[in-house]
């Protein structure tokens, strides 16, 4: 299972555009891709009380979060990834399934209201001086009392990403500003290759 992909040096963190994202599905680099919903988010999942919520997942790729919300009854879930290939895939996968909503968009440029957001494999592959962009921009899109859940890598990567790595204290520095960081720790249950990599987190809209 890969689980670093780069693009040389930092200078080419400006190129990670569509272009680039969809020729990382037509050559089937897809080293984020674990195959199955991540077993962390999948926990929170199972006692979030409110079906009803309106979920948003950015850079879905293959969206095996939303068919795990899906089967658990949620309803209003809408994926976003930037990829027309991996949207092309997304909407045949979930054709027959209404209340997945599929979105081929720059997340930036996304607009709605949202009451959770899932975060897996999306921070660490945009640019890393789009993370404050990032932590705005999820801010906008949730309603209040909205949350982010997910994981993040509590690593660096000796080869330049995407992955782009990171640490508590600068997430925490990224996100205070927006959010009541309620959770940032150690992911006990990672997936065994990323195991004592990754952080969950649960912040709360400010």
């Amino acid at each position: 299972m890969k689980e670093e992909l780069s693009c040389g040096t930092v200078s080419c963190q400006t190129n990670l555009d569509q272009n680039y994202w969809d020729n990382q599905w037509q050559k089937k680099e897809t080293g984020w891709d674990i195959g199955y919903s991540s077993p962390a988010i999948e926990e929170y999942i199972l006692q979030y009380p409110n079906k009803e919520a309106k979920i948003l997942i950015p850079g879905c790729g293959n969206g095996y979060e939303a068919e795990f919300l899906w089967n658990l009854g949620f309803r209003t879930i809408t994926i976003l990834d930037i990829a027309p290939i991996a949207v092309q895939i997304l909407e045949n996968k979930y054709k027959e399934k209404t209340g997945i909503h599929v979105v081929c968009e720059d997340f930036f440029e996304h607009h709605g209201n949202y009451d959770l957001v899932i975060e897996q494999t999306f921070f660490c592959a945009i640019p890393t001086f789009l993370r404050n962009q990032y932590a705005m921009k999820m801010h906008d899109l949730l309603n209040d009392n909205g949350r982010i859940i997910g994981v993040m890598f509590n690593r660096n990567f000796e080869k330049k990403g995407p992955p782009f790595g990171g640490s508590i204290p600068e997430y925490q520095f990224i996100f205070k500003k927006y959010f009541e960081i309620q959770k940032m720790e150690k992911c006990y249950n990672s997936i065994e290759p990323r195991k004592g990599s990754e952080i969950f987190i649960n912040l709360k809209k400010k």
